[in-house]
């Protein structure tokens, strides 16, 4: 039964994959920012429909220039903060451009990519970063850098945080956590060791009951910070919401 409802998950996703190359290809060029941001809103959350999750979302994004500062758990990620700020132009590493269609698709909506080996890279990323928040964007990243489990955060890292100092630009932490009926940390959608991209992607579709939770928090002030103080002051106030079993974000 499990395989079945995967296998027709699967077969969803990537007809909607398509469709949604298909709209970049032939709307986006020309488009006005609200209208590609409505088509991103849109093709997200469906995407999140179709892989069988539930989402939930508590708070909203700030309006205007905002460095996201999320915590980074699955490759679906990306379209869950989409699903709830389609403004924003992620940070992401440059082997995402790899991924089958969804890498295409993840390059379409105007994603910074950033390779990781190389140090050079990142002042690139960075420099490209504060120009889009100066000119009055929303970027987001994932300062761990990596995937991780979900309880337990990997350190952050400070260096793309620079950028909203040097700009004196807001940042708004994003906690992202998966759940299903029986945990709060849902272990199907750990993407991390030697879990393939394939894996993960039949696990998720495999599953049922799944949801992802979206809490944006209180955006917090940048200027003139130090910028690691910074990093560890918002990976303990996304830790601490992680943990708050009071917090109910709502249905989407």
């Amino acid at each position: 039964m499990a395989s079945l409802r995967a296998a027709w998950r699967l077969l969803r996703m990537v007809l909607h994959l398509l469709h949604g190359m298909a709209v970049m290809a032939l709307r986006f060029p020309g488009a006005e920012a609200a209208e590609r941001h409505r088509h991103i809103q849109w093709w997200s959350a469906k995407l999140l429909r179709m892989a069988g999750l539930e989402l939930r979302t508590r708070g909203t994004p700030r309006p205007g220039a905002t460095l996201l500062v999320a915590n980074h758990i699955s490759w679906l990620d990306i379209a869950a903060v989409h699903a709830v700020a389609p403004q924003a132009r992620f940070v992401s590493k440059a082997e995402v451009l790899a991924w089958p269609l969804l890498g295409w698709l993840i390059k379409g909506a105007g994603t910074l990519f950033i390779e990781r080996e190389r140090k050079r890279d990142a002042l690139r990323v960075l420099h490209e970063v504060a120009a889009a928040l100066q000119a009055g964007g929303s970027v987001a990243v994932f300062p761990e850098g990596t995937t991780g489990q979900g309880p337990e955060l990997l350190p952050f890292h400070a260096n793309l945080l620079q950028s909203a100092i040097t700009t004196g630009t807001p940042v708004q932490p994003v906690v992202l956590r998966y759940a299903d009926a029986q945990h709060r940390f849902s272990p199907v959608a750990e993407f991390v060791g030697d879990t393939t991209l394939l894996q993960s992607v039949w696990r998720i579709l495999s599953a049922q009951g799944l949801q992802v939770h979206v809490d944006l928090l209180e955006p917090q002030g940048s200027r003139h910070a130090d910028r690691r103080a910074l990093a560890e002051y918002l990976r303990s106030l996304i830790h601490a919401r992680l943990h708050d079993e009071a917090a109910a974000p709502q249905a989407h």
